[in-house]
């Protein structure tokens, strides 16, 4: 009983590293899906509905949503409100980023950085390119523009 137990004491010790290390993993893998799934719906909202729609990112307080751009005084109208709007927020291990390069004027909605969903489904030439998700131990996925602005996809590596 003493051996059977020992043996059960070393299989655990080292299949432990392996299981926080899977599950860590399926939280940032789960939460890229989460903000690809909630950009997919974006682009599908846009298309349905005949306007733009817009996936914000507030990287301060690991939080991300999708919103109906409306135009009013100062580009948002206070009577305009998205019934649909949805707000999510990041993991607790997670952080998120918007990397915008090379873009002199990126999109931004209420003063944070936003990806613009066209009503012809294309991605506004002017949103972030890359949106990158990095957990506690460094690891990262990133969410990249396609080359034809038609949508994002999920990356294992920045390229």
């Amino acid at each position: 009983l003493i051996l059977v137990l020992a043996l059960l004491v070393v299989i655990t010790s080292l299949a432990a590293p392996a299981m926080a290390n899977f599950i860590r993993g399926r939280a940032l893998d789960s939460e890229a899906r989460r903000l690809f799934a909630l950009m997919h719906a974006g682009q599908s909202r846009a298309v349905s509905e005949g306007m733009p729609m817009v996936l914000w990112v507030d990287e301060k307080n690991g939080a991300y949503g999708l919103e109906a751009e409306t135009t009013g005084k100062n580009g948002k109208n206070a009577n305009d409100s998205d019934p649909k709007a949805e707000t999510l927020t990041v993991d607790s291990t997670l952080q998120i980023a918007v990397l915008n390069t090379g873009l002199s004027m990126p999109t931004t909605f209420n003063n944070l950085p936003a990806i613009r969903f066209l009503a012809d489904g294309s991605v506004d030439e002017n949103s972030p390119q890359t949106l990158q998700l990095t957990d506690t131990a460094g690891f990262s996925r990133w969410l990249i523009e396609g080359r034809n602005r038609m949508g994002y996809e999920i990356s294992n590596t920045k390229q």
